[in-house]
């Protein structure tokens, strides 16, 4: 069982964390994965800064260019990885798109990947349906795949999604780029139905969860929430201060305080 499949057995719901590996700069980010383990989060998405995130809102696309202009590149967050799991178990995610991983190399990836500690990967823009060579050299190399599922999947797509995904299934909750939202989405919970349909795997609800109220409103209905532009805007607006992890730590406690609020 990966950590990622443990943490979602042990848990009763799952706070996951998203964070731009290397902003404001690689050697800060495994301080601010510590605050937000500290706050409450239960698993990791480390994303890699790509050029071109098709996925992103502006405030993920902002955090990646300063990562980038910053020196992070795909290796550089397998060290940060590296540095991570010398101080901490909580599960790492690995986000990023096809783009990186084709030019790292799928086999080395799988390879130096688990040797970084991570514990699956989510490539956001891999075709389910071409997914078979990939989802086979992570598997062998004992990693998860994550896949997206979002409410204009087709019945054909949840099930191939059903089918390569482990550790959880990502629901993408609205169309669009990521980015925090007023509210939930009303096509989230008939998603949720239709992925329950074929798959037992734990279900985790992002794109737009960005408050207390969001978390404990799906808490009912899915195994646990992503949480990813409401922590890159607090990193975004107090990169440079030195009281940046407790502000992360904070607002973490915050948001997973929403699971009991209901």
């Amino acid at each position: 069982m990966t950590r990622i499949a443990r943490v979602f057995a042990e848990k009763p719901k799952v706070l996951v964390a998203y964070v731009t590996a290397g902003d404001p700069t690689p050697e800060r980010t495994p301080a601010l994965v510590e605050a937000l383990e500290h706050g409450g989060a239960d698993l990791i998405e480390l994303g890699v800064p790509f050029s071109d995130p098709v996925a992103d809102g502006p405030v993920i696309q902002r955090a990646g260019d300063r990562a980038l202009r910053a020196g992070t590149t795909l290796a550089k967050v397998l060290e940060i990885a590296c540095c991570i799991r010398r101080r901490s178990e909580i599960p790492l995610l690995l986000f990023t798109y096809l783009n990186p991983v084709v030019r790292y190399g799928l086999q080395r990836l799988a390879a130096d990947a688990k040797t970084a500690g991570i514990d699956g990967c989510l490539l956001t823009d891999a075709s389910v349906e071409e997914a078979g060579s990939y989802v086979d050299a992570m598997r062998a190399a004992g990693l998860d795949t994550v896949f997206l599922a979002a409410p204009t999947s087709t019945p054909r797509r949840l099930e191939l999604v059903a089918k390569f995904s482990s550790g959880f299934v990502y629901l993408v909750s609205r169309m669009g780029v990521t980015g925090e939202q007023s509210s939930v989405s009303a096509g989230v919970k008939p998603l949720i139905e239709a992925v329950r349909a074929v798959t037992t795997l734990p279900l985790a609800v992002g794109f737009g969860v960005s408050r207390p109220e969001h978390v404990a409103e799906l808490s009912g209905a899915a195994d646990g929430v992503v949480v990813g532009s409401a922590f890159m805007r607090i990193i975004e607006e107090h990169g440079s201060s030195p009281d940046l992890e407790s502000r992360l730590e904070s607002f973490t406690r915050e948001l997973k305080g929403g699971f009991t609020a209901r």
